[in-house]
């Protein structure tokens, strides 16, 4: 999967120009590109051309809804442990009459803080959770254009007992793990100055060529290569 992917990357924008060009907008415009992920769930091989912009962007706008939704709990959590941190904070302030409580007395703090720790730890590992399921959802409404197809868990949970949940969960730990060394390695050419941000975004086309087409061969393990959704 791995040499499939980076190959596929590489095959797509190398020699093609004008592609990588319009894939480099695509990432500015975030919904286009987010579209053309969609494209290539669809298992479209070799790397397809950036075309009718319309639907693209349109695509992209339904897969940055339902990430928003799957995000909701995540954010939920946040803001209720944060929300917790930060009224404690001022109440515990307003309490003590002191105008000069927050740098006297640090250490009134740190509860509060480790609270916030706390939430900001369950958020993490429920955003894991949620990006088991999310990750074929998203493939799935991809394949079928119907946007409840990114939460119909039923057929997600079907889909990875097929591939296997120890080989799905060890499949996105590899990705994650060599998606993080590539976004590393670009934040380093990031920081050269003046010309690190352009470098940065040009090759930004090749990571998400390469995670889009990883996340879609871990989908076609399950040995689904399309998706029949029976009429309403």
């Amino acid at each position: 999967m791995l040499g499939d992917s980076l190959g596929y990357a590489k095959d797509g924008l190398v020699g093609h120009w004008k592609r990588w060009i319009l894939l480099i907008i695509a990432t500015i415009i975030f919904p286009l590109m987010m579209g053309y992920t969609m494209e290539i769930w669809r298992g479209k091989k070799p790397a397809p051309e950036p075309e009718q912009w319309g639907t693209l962007f349109i695509d992209g706008l339904k897969l940055l809804v339902a990430a928003i939704i799957y995000a909701i709990p995540v954010i939920l959590i946040i803001l209720i442990f944060g929300g917790f941190a930060f009224f404690s904070a001022i109440r515990d302030a307003a309490l003590s009459g002191n105008p000069d409580y927050f740098t006297t007395n640090i250490d009134a703090l740190m509860p509060i803080m480790m609270a916030f720790m706390v939430g900001l730890l369950i958020a993490f590992i429920i955003a894991i959770i949620i990006s088991l399921f999310s990750t074929i959802g998203f493939v799935r409404m991809a394949r079928t254009g119907k946007f409840g197809e990114a939460f119909n868990f039923g057929a997600i949970v079907e889909t990875i007992g097929k591939i296997g949940w120890g080989s799905y969960i060890l499949a996105l730990i590899i990705l994650f793990i060599i998606a993080g060394i590539i976004w590393f390695i670009l934040n380093l050419i990031a920081g050269i100055p003046y010309v690190g941000w352009i470098i940065w975004i040009i090759l930004l086309p090749f990571l998400i060529l390469f995670e889009a087409r990883y996340i879609c061969m871990v989908y076609e393990s399950s040995g689904e290569t399309s998706v029949q959704v029976p009429p309403a």
